[in-house]
């Protein structure tokens, strides 16, 4: 296993990262879909990826109603000292009007309800879950500060937020002398690459850590499916998330099948071995349903893509200039030296 500081934190954790997800939800959709593990296989897989060098593992309270952070503390109890452990809050946990957001009152609820369930008296990374358009950054950030001068939190970090709002939550914790956040939990893979335009710059700018939930894009890139998968066959046929464009996908799809067999691997190891060449990535979430499934996105830790094939991926992946990135980046054209003649290009 490899390993990567997350953000400025001053903590390495494991380039993949095990997220919970498929644990639980045996007879609850969609999760029944995504996984269904009891607590036999939850703790097999949770014992594989800790013996393979996994020290990261994410999940959040809404997964299977709280049956995963159940099954997850029960798990990893024996070994917690080994694990950076990652939950989230913000998604209802159940039909009143107060159970679900960012107010102080459902974010202590949530968060004293999840140290439970884990069995933990803290967790090691805190994540709002989503953009809560009635609750101001300010009454949040303090809520969460409040936690971690309590010894609750270590860390704070967002999931699903777009770049301008993180970048004002982090104006108010600094004005504030407020947390601040650590890290951002993000989607990002080969069939989908809006990251890399806004939230991207400001990660790597303001020095935070990437987690990249569904790098396969829920299995749609891991190699089983192709043009010929028949209609209704699949798990993206009932639960179509993240949505992507199925038909540059399918041909994203062709060239990692191309690229695996030329280099004896599987399609699911290139295409995550494309995004660990990206600078701005620290860790891939990695849910697995078997071990066989498990094992096989480990070994893409290893697998180094040339240069020739990165290329081969992005101009595929390609989904065009956006603006004002292209305007900008014609531009600083014009701030270049030219190195010749010492003036402008």
């Amino acid at each position: 296993m490899k390993y990567k500081l997350l953000g400025d934190t001053g903590v390495f954790v494991s380039r993949m990262c095990l997220g919970a997800m498929t644990f639980g939800g045996k007879s609850m959709p969609p999760y029944n879909e995504v996984g269904g593990l009891d607590q036999k296989e939850t703790s097999v897989i949770i014992d594989s990826a800790l013996d393979a060098g996994i020290n990261f593992v994410d999940t959040a309270n809404v997964y299977s109603e709280g049956e995963s952070e159940i099954l997850l503390g029960e798990a990893i109890k024996a070994r917690r000292n080994d694990v950076i452990l990652a939950t989230k809050f913000h998604a209802p946990m159940g039909t009143t009007p107060n159970r679900s957001g960012q107010s102080r009152l459902h974010m202590m609820e949530s968060l004293e309800q999840s140290l439970k369930r884990l069995q933990t008296d803290h967790v090691d990374l805190y994540q709002i879950h989503n953009f809560d358009p009635f609750k101001p950054f300010d009454e949040v950030l303090r809520a969460l500060d409040d936690a971690v001068r309590q010894g609750k939190i270590r860390y704070v970090g967002c999931s699903n937020l777009a770049a301008w709002q993180i970048m004002k939550a982090i104006g108010i914790s600094d004005r504030r002398n407020l947390v601040s956040f650590v890290s951002v939990q993000a989607y990002y893979s080969l069939a989908g690459r809006d990251l890399e335009h806004e939230l991207g710059p400001m990660i790597e700018d303001q020095k935070l850590g990437l987690m990249v939930w569904s790098p396969l894009a829920a299995g749609f890139l891991s190699g089983k499916y192709d043009r010929n998968t028949e209609k209704g066959s699949s798990r993206r046929d009932k639960f179509e998330f993240p949505p992507v464009n199925r038909e540059k996908a399918l041909d994203v799809i062709d060239v990692l099948k191309e690229i695996g067999e030329q280099r004896n691997v599987s399609a699911a190891q290139v295409a995550l071995a494309w995004l660990f060449a990206k600078p701005v990535v620290t860790s891939l979430i990695i849910g697995a349903k078997r071990l066989d499934q498990l094992n096989d996105n480990l070994d893409a830790v290893d697998l180094e893509l040339t240069p020739d094939e990165i290329q081969r991926l992005d101009t595929i992946s390609d989904t065009g200039p956006h603006y004002p990135n292209w305007i900008q980046a014609g531009a600083a054209k014009f701030r270049m030296p030219d190195e010749t003649k010492g003036g402008r290009s």
